[in-house]
Formats: structure tokens, C-alpha cells, sequence
């Protein structure tokens, strides 16, 4: 598998596992049944952001978006978001592109990297993160409206760098 840039050529290959994951309302609270052209700036970051794709056998199987959290006297901080196509789960590609995020904010200089909304009851995302060295620092209770669960809560997690 490699993990490289994402360019605009890229975006037809990313938006069906895009549109398939906030479609199914589990682990986003992005808006829903987005055209390609209004999902398009929701997930292709413009510089000094960076969105990569991973790639493995010649298909998008992955997508990373990664930059400063906030800008001007935030902007020391990184952030980043994470889609695996449902087909390919299970592959280890979620910790490839978490570990590219880390690696990437680090050389950017970034002293740390927080994720704002990682909802509580996506197990995987959370020990997934966890076993990258992030912690959860905070939790808004009731953030999130799951399809299963109801209103459940979003986790702030960090880690240095």
C-alpha cells in the first residue's frame, strides 16, 4: 500500500466511501447526502492542510486530511481525519494513514495534534487512537445523534509531539 498526496484526480475514487460513510451516520457529523461537488471542500484540504490518499493495487482504498486545528494562535496545533472504504476495513489502512498524520505534523512543526470529535461509541477509531499515543482529554456528552445509540458523546483526544 502506499500513501501519497491526493489531487483533485482523486476525489472520484474517494467520494463513494465518502459519501457511504456519512451516509450511514455513525462516525461523522458532517453534513449528509452531500453532491460530490459541496463534499469536495469538506474533505480536500487546501495548503497549508494536506489530504492523501492510500492506495493498494491501484485503488483508493483511504483517506487522510491533516493541518492546523485553528489558525493564527492555534495554529501550533495539528488535526486530522481519517475514511477507510467499508470494503477494505480491517487492513490495518486507518493506522497507516494515522501514523502518516503524525509523522507529517510532526515535520510540520506542529507541538501536538488533537482530534475534536471522535465519537465515543466507535470502539475501533478509539483504541485505535489510543494505541497511537492519543488520550481522551474531554468528552461533550449527548454531541452526537448515533443511529443506533441515541445521543452519545464526542471525545477531544490528544497527544504531543
Amino acid at each position: 500500500m502506499e500513501i501519497r498526496v491526493a489531487t483533485d484526480d482523486d476525489w472520484p475514487g474517494i467520494y463513494p466511501f465518502y459519501a457511504t460513510i456519512m451516509a450511514a451516520g455513525r462516525t461523522y457529523p458532517f453534513p449528509e447526502r452531500q453532491s460530490p461537488d459541496e463534499a469536495k471542500p469538506w474533505w480536500m484540504e487546501q495548503p497549508p492542510g494536506r489530504t492523501v490518499v492510500a492506495v493498494d493495487g491501484g485503488e483508493i482504498v483511504g483517506s487522510a486530511k491533516m493541518g492546523p486545528n485553528r489558525p493564527g494562535r492555534g495554529s501550533h496545533i495539528g488535526t486530522a481525519s481519517f475514511l477507510v472504504d467499508p470494503a477494505h476495513q480491517g487492513r490495518g489502512i486507518g493506522r497507516a494513514l494515522g501514523q502518516y498524520a503524525i509523522a507529517w505534523c510532526r515535520e510540520q512543526g506542529f507541538s501536538g495534534m488533537t482530534f475534536n470529535a471522535v465519537v465515543e461509541v466507535n470502539a475501533p477509531a478509539v483504541h485505535l487512537w489510543k494505541s497511537l499515543g492519543f488520550e481522551v482529554i474531554g468528552t461533550v456528552p449527548g454531541a452526537f445523534d448515533h443511529p443506533e445509540h441515541g445521543r452519545v458523546g464526542l471525545h477531544v483526544m490528544f497527544r504531543s509531539l
